[in-house]
């Protein structure tokens, strides 16, 4: 009987989500422990294929299993999982539903903080003293819903079907302190790197080193910036994915030591 296993991970001990040989992977290690308590081999499928470093404050993996789950599954998965992953939900599936072809959105939240902070700098991405043009970054960013084709903002964009995203929000959020960014954008996919290049070039956009113009000409022409400078890993949360059939919150108030005393405000 499948099942969607509904988790969150920090990503920052991992080469990524997918497993490879030689690199230790979420997937091994949730396969290795699927399978130990199980008593059985188990493969699972994952709903996205996150970079090293890059965290998920919800994800989704689906499992083949002979029997349906129950809470103690729940329990002694959790029990043996290392303190970085956590499994919230086991839900049994009708038919063979698939957690990575079947999601319509994701969301991908992407924080920065502008000053050393020890107990920051492996959930966010330091950008030192970063002064921004708000006004310049917002231009930028509200084109990302007008175009559709990212090629020219993802890794070896020949190793994809298509490169076709559907854009269905993005916006930029500051800490009441001004201290700190968030990046937000929705999508009914991602390409390879694709928001770690997008940040590093809106954030070039706000800094005066690239025009709206030539940003926006990348989009139009489908021309590969000469150099990409995708933003740091760790500061990137696969945050929300939602599917036809099941739009469950995240359980997990993620990066809390971002939290300010009146959230963050819209950039407008």
């Amino acid at each position: 009987m499948r099942h969607f296993f509904h988790i969150a991970y920090q990503g920052k001990n991992y080469n990524g989500w997918q497993k490879q040989q030689d690199n230790f992977s979420l997937q091994q290690v949730l396969e290795e422990s699927l399978s130990q308590v199980l008593k059985t081999p188990i493969a699972i499928v994952g709903c996205g294929r996150t970079d090293a470093k890059v965290n998920a404050s919800q994800f989704f993996f689906h499992a083949d299993l002979a029997k349906p789950a129950d809470e103690n599954l729940l329990f002694r998965l959790n029990r043996i999982l290392p303190a970085d992953i956590a499994v919230f939900d086991i839900i049994p599936m009708e038919n063979l539903p698939h957690c990575r072809f079947d999601a319509i959105q994701r969301q991908y939240d992407y924080f920065i903080h502008t000053y050393k902070d020890p107990f920051l700098s492996d959930f966010s991405s330091l950008y030192l003293g970063l002064e921004i043009d708000f006004q310049q970054l917002k231009r930028a960013t509200d084109l990302l819903i007008q175009y559709e084709d990212y090629r020219c903002f993802c890794t070896s964009p020949d190793k994809n079907e298509h490169t076709i995203c559907r854009v269905s929000a993005a916006k930029w959020l500051v800490s009441e302190n001004g201290n700190q960014l968030r990046f937000q954008i929705s999508s009914n996919r991602f390409l390879g790197k694709m928001i770690r290049i997008l940040v590093g070039q809106l954030l070039k956009v706000g800094k005066g080193l690239l025009s709206v113009d030539a940003f926006e000409s990348y989009l139009i022409n489908k021309e590969t910036p000469k150099i990409l400078s995708p933003a740091h890993p760790q500061g990137l949360y696969l945050s929300k994915v939602t599917y036809p059939y099941l739009d469950l919150a995240p359980k997990t108030d993620f990066l809390g030591l971002q939290k300010v005393s009146n959230d963050w405000k819209l950039i407008e």
